[in-house]
């Protein structure tokens, strides 16, 4: 009986091996190509103290299609589920994209979806801070911090060029 649950632990050590493989850490974000996902992802989570210690996630994607941005809060209590949301996106010293779409994925996750830009990137990759100022909501525009983000551009960019 041992043996077998041995075997079985070895087997399934194994098989997440794959999974590991795709996987790197720049700072304190995880760049990966998860089984389920068609492209890699970039992400970090963190806990802010000036803001009452909530969660902050911020997800990063993009292919030469597009560039996806998905931002968790925990103080965020969006009602609509799909409903489309008006911001001026932004770093903490550019102007990305003034009433940029994005999408209420559930209570406290939104998503913007781009067109792929290079410039997009290029303005990403040099801040520490990003910006999405709703249009009708200043109460829910948040700032989120993106320490290292050329860096994980880069590893992003380069978990794409090497996805299987």
């Amino acid at each position: 009986m041992k043996k077998l649950l041995f075997a079985i632990a070895l087997l399934a050590g194994f098989s997440a091996t794959p999974a590991l493989a795709q996987q790197s850490k720049v700072g304190d974000w995880t760049i990966e190509k998860r089984s389920q996902d068609t492209h890699c992802n970039a992400s970090r989570g963190y806990k802010d103290k000036e803001d009452e210690n909530r969660d902050y996630v911020i997800v990063l994607s993009y292919s030469d299609k597009a560039i996806v941005i998905v931002m968790i809060y925990d103080g965020w209590e969006w009602d609509k589920v799909g409903e489309i949301l008006k911001a001026d996106f932004g770093t903490d010293d550019a102007d990305i994209m003034k009433s940029a779409k994005w999408e209420v994925m559930d209570k406290t996750t939104v998503r913007g979806i781009f067109e792929f830009n290079q410039s997009i990137l290029d303005k990403l990759s040099k801040a520490k801070r990003l910006t999405v100022d709703f249009e009708d909501d200043d109460e829910d525009s948040i700032e989120m911090q993106i320490p290292r983000a050329g860096e994980v551009l880069g590893a992003l960019k380069f978990c794409e060029e090497n996805r299987k």
